[in-house]
């Protein structure tokens, strides 16, 4: 909008600079007691905040306006960041009363989705992370994320068709990229950025190239890190993770507008150091979100965690996503759990201890950064005050690494001591109002605290004195902020004002006055006020400042506590759900007896059937699953899947004896998939995946298929199922559970000895079909599909008719013969029964390709009629 600069008054001047500086940034601009919006900025907030919309001016052109009251500005600041938007925060940066002219402003932060650090912004147990990303010249990509509210700092080079995979797995909050019109990877990183908003809902922001410029990034980080160079963090000068490490730096300089000393090391991420797990198998697995609902409730993670501290829950979190791949650091992490596992008071103990220590890792951030509260320093008091008992708890322990968590106890007792002598231990959210410095720190602000205490008893008694001295019985002393002090008579009395009083102001039915007493105690006892008030944020500001010198070991402190709290939890789960302890190998077996599925075991209770499973050596890699639709075949391969991952990250498993060589990776192709965004139909979706697995798993991988085949015709899946378990039992060899409908596939046991079949057992009893869950050696040859179908709420008549034709094509398909055909890879001349399939191969491809699960009535009607239609015409 063209505005003539002469037509403006000097704050609107002030506001027109600050928005030109931030075009991209709703400005929150302070005026008084208000943050206020102005032109489209105010259209803007009215929508996303529910404000009314009124003007500054009126007349031709009034300039629309709508704000938000400053000390509730948290509140409005999380619906904007929620809507997509950034805001710009321009405070008044000196006092207005000694301002002369238009008060001095300035935009002291700029609040994005990945930087922010107030609690109420954020999720307690949950990362919170910018990102920068870097595209190469050799397919090689580079990327980097910070916590802020943390400090956690992390650089990683990968393929770049890993990329979005990594970011699924991250979600950060926001994605920096390189806005490079007019360049070499400008269609790359267009077509990057629409990605990563469809598929992960996150804010990309582009900045200028110049930001990842591998010099400047470079030069950025040794400035930031106080070092000559990177190679004490593992990070070599050619790194490509320079370039986006460096551009994070910079943004965060740009929009924090403070110190980020609490950001003090940058590590390079190693992904052969952990079990491997891409965002396919995150969300098959539900180990964050539920497929079908997209919440937390009803996934791995809301099932095991029992984390009683903020920073405990986010490292949990970590460790569920990235297991351990070293037998010597999980079995550190199961000596510790059972330990305390069967120690009960000292469990008791521990959990009553974290139960009251607050978010350390982030309240250390906010005072590195000058942003924490007077409750936040109360906060930090309390908990290093519970430090030397939870070190003398853990020091009774016999596991390594409780020991070693012992010895990294640091209670800081001076720094309690100093908090708590200085602040009050009630002391109110914000420093604005006073009352946060404890009586007795400082000699200074209890004297003029004493004046303004006094200062009220002198009014009280003054009042007194001079309704004795007029005679006047209504008369009161009051306070406006334009005269200060005054003594209000009604008009009927004001004849009786002695001459010492001096009128100021007449109101409709009074007079107000002010004596030489009066202004003498204002100037005194407001003085006073404002000086304490003034004297108390100065106070406040040394104390953040002392508190900002241990802000690394606050981190190394909230790091131990974080650690202790899994641990914790993990002994607690195992416990009270009397979970095992896995044993660990190098091998390659996998055996679990009487396993449970982690989630559905805690929700059904003792209905749930426990199976056992048995991989690697003479018990063969791959098996072979079939059995009918809901009988249980993929909730059995993940309970696998999901066993595995809780053993390597440390934790115990609900079984009754487990021995599990270490997976490097988990591959899953179950189910249905987001990937559907990208425009892919459901067979090239279920393929990209199946491709994904044959050309990454390697012999230590554990594989999960589902299906496999299923979106396409009968003949094609059938085919692709089988030449996909061949060359995964033939060339990869790795474990593999594979759940199918084609019992064609049972017979490769008879062609690779490394393969197994077993089925779901089932039994028929009076017409009806009972299913029973457990898993039993050898195949099936049924799908009992109409059965399912039956308890779907299928109309009788058209179970009926479906019974009819899968008893004549159960007549003339032989699987036996297909079976044959298929094991001995020959060609043959087709027979009677071949001729009758090719003749109807488009029914029994319609067949093939039919979804029971998701057939409505109407519509298994209607392919029923088409059925009988094309071989009617036949």
């Amino acid at each position: 909008m063209t505005v003539q600069d002469a037509k403006l008054t000097p704050a609107m001047k002030q506001f027109h600079q600050f928005k030109q500086k931030y075009p991209d940034c709703i400005l929150f601009f302070r005026m008084g007691d208000f943050y206020e919006t102005f032109y489209d900025d105010a259209k803007t907030c009215s929508q996303v905040l529910g404000l009314t919309l009124t003007s500054r001016s009126k007349g031709n052109n009034p300039i629309p306006l709508a704000g938000v009251p400053y000390h509730a500005v948290d509140g409005y600041l999380k619906k904007m960041l929620q809507a997509g938007y950034k805001v710009a925060v321009c405070e008044q940066v000196e006092d207005p009363k000694t301002a002369k002219g238009i008060v001095k402003r300035d935009v002291v932060r700029i609040v994005t989705p990945g930087t922010l650090t107030d609690d109420m912004l954020l999720k307690a147990k949950e990362d919170n992370f910018l990102c920068a990303v870097s595209l190469g010249t050799n397919t090689i990509a580079a990327i980097s994320w910070v916590d802020i509210s943390t400090g956690h700092f992390f650089i990683q080079e990968l393929p770049e068709k890993k990329l979005l995979d990594e970011l699924l797995r991250l979600c950060p909050a926001e994605c920096l990229l390189a806005d490079r019109s007019g360049e070499l990877f400008e269609a790359e990183t267009r077509k990057l950025a629409r990605d990563i908003t469809q598929l992960t809902g996150t804010v990309v922001t582009e900045r200028p190239a110049w930001y990842f410029d591998p010099y400047q990034a470079r030069q950025r980080l040794l400035k930031h890190f106080g070092t000559a160079t990177l190679e004490g963090f593992g990070i070599s000068d050619n790194d490509g993770g320079i370039r986006p490490a460096g551009a994070i730096i910079e943004y965060l300089n740009e929009t924090q507008k403070t110190t980020l000393g609490h950001i003090s090391t940058i590590k390079r991420i190693d992904r052969k150091k952990f079990l491997q797990i891409d965002p396919t198998t995150l969300r098959s697995l539900e180990i964050l979100r539920t497929i079908r609902t997209e919440s937390q409730k009803g996934t791995l993670l809301h099932c095991l965690d029992e984390t009683l501290t903020p920073m405990g829950g986010r490292m949990f979190r970590n460790w569920l996503c990235m297991p351990l791949c070293d037998v010597g650091a999980i079995e550190l992490r199961q000596d510790a759990v059972e330990e305390i596992k069967e120690a009960n008071t000292r469990l008791t103990d521990i959990r009553k201890l974290l139960s009251t220590i607050s978010d350390l890792e982030r309240i250390a951030a906010r005072i590195s950064t000058f942003r924490a509260t007077p409750r936040d320093l109360v906060a930090l008091a309390a908990t290093l005050r519970r430090i030397p008992l939870l070190r003398d708890t853990l020091q009774a322990s016999e596991a390594d690494l409780l020991l070693q968590l012992a010895g990294q106890c640091d209670s800081m007792s001076e720094l309690a001591d100093l908090l708590e002598s200085a602040i009050e231990p009630d002391s109110p959210a914000h420093l604005r109002d006073g009352g946060v410095i404890r009586s007795g720190f400082s000699e200074e602000l209890d004297r003029l605290r004493c004046i303004s205490k006094d200062g009220l008893s002198w009014l009280k008694d003054y009042q007194k004195s001079q309704v004795e001295r007029t005679g006047i019985a209504n008369l009161k002393i009051g306070y406006n902020k334009v005269f200060g002090y005054y003594i209000e008579i009604s008009r009927s009395s004001a004849d009786k004002a002695p001459p010492d009083y001096v009128r100021k102001q007449t109101i409709k039915n009074a007079e107000r006055y002010i004596t030489d007493e009066l202004k003498t105690y204002e100037t005194e006892v407001l003085g006073a006020e404002e000086k304490a008030l003034e004297l108390e944020q100065q106070l406040f500001e040394q104390l953040r400042r002392q508190a900002a010198q241990y802000v690394s070991r606050l981190q190394a402190l909230a790091a131990t506590i974080a650690q202790c709290d899994c641990l914790s939890a993990l002994a607690y789960l195992a416990r009270r759900r009397n979970y095992i302890r896995p044993k660990i190998t190098n091998g390659t077996e996998l055996i679990i007896n009487e396993g449970k599925h982690p989630v559905l075991a805690e929700a059904l209770g003792a209905e749930f059937i426990p199976n056992d499973i048995e991989l690697g050596g003479e018990a063969g890699d791959l098996l072979i699953i079939t059995g009918p639709n809901m009988s249980g075949k993929s909730t059995y391969i993940r309970q696998v899947a999901l066993l595995v991952l809780m053993a390597q990250a440390g934790s115990f498993i609900p079984a009754k004896e487990a021995t599990i060589g270490l997976v490097d990776r988990i591959f899953t192709r179950v189910g249905a998939s987001d990937e559907l965004v990208r425009g892919q139909s459901t067979f090239m979706v279920e393929m990209t995946e199946t491709a994904n697995i044959i050309n990454n798993a390697s012999e230590r991988s554990l594989v999960v298929l589902d299906e496999v085949g299923r979106g396409t015709s009968t003949y094609d899946g059938l085919a692709l199922a089988w030449a996909v378990t061949e060359h995964i039992a033939n060339k990869i060899k790795c474990r593999t559970l594979f759940a199918t409908h084609y019992h064609e596939l049972t017979e490769l046991a008879e062609l690779f000895t490394n393969v197994k079949n077993c089925n779901v057992a089932v039994r028929e009893w009076a017409g009806e079909v009972v299913f029973l869950h457990k898993i039993l050696p050898g195949g099936t040859d049924k799908s009992y599909g109409i059965h399912v179908a039956k308890l779907a709420g299928v109309p009788k008549p058209i179970l009926d008719r479906s019974a009819e034709i899968l008893e004549e094509l159960e007549s003339t398909f032989q699987k036996e013969a297909t079976g044959q055909h298929l094991a001995k890879h020959k060609t043959k001349e087709p027979d009677k029964d071949l001729l009758f399939i090719q003749k109807h191969k488009s029914v029994l491809d319609k067949l093939g390709s039919v979804d029971i699960n998701n057939l409505t009535p109407i519509e298994a009607i209607n392919l029923l009629n088409q059925i009988k239609q094309e071989i009617d015409e036949k």
